[in-house]
């Protein structure tokens, strides 16, 4: 099932007082960038981001989730409604994931 274009949209907007958030479409989901860093995605229209220390300290209950056959499992962010928080999360994982490469 691909995502809605609506939920994308909310999920971006809940994530506008951060800036430098993109996104990329690919096979009917959304990847999600933050410092030109992937953060996670939009996939089945459920925000999923990266396991890291900082978001698992922050959401120590998300449920693991695969976004599609074969990848790895993320952590589902359940709390999508509170700007401050998704504020905070990306922030802190932004610290501990690579640069991007240079092309």
């Amino acid at each position: 099932m691909a995502s809605k274009k609506e939920y994308l949209d909310f999920i971006l907007d809940q994530l506008s007082r951060l800036g430098e958030v993109s996104f990329r479409r690919m096979m009917g989901e959304y990847i999600l960038y933050y410092q030109w860093k992937i953060i996670g995605g939009i996939y089945d229209d459920r925000f999923l981001v990266k396991r890291t220390l900082a978001a698992e300290r922050l959401m120590p209950d998300a449920p693991l989730e695969v976004p599609y056959p074969g990848a790895k499992e993320m952590l589902l962010v359940d709390n999508v409604d509170d700007p401050a928080f998704l504020a905070q999360l990306l922030r802190a994982m932004a610290d501990e994931l690579p640069a991007p490469k240079t092309r």
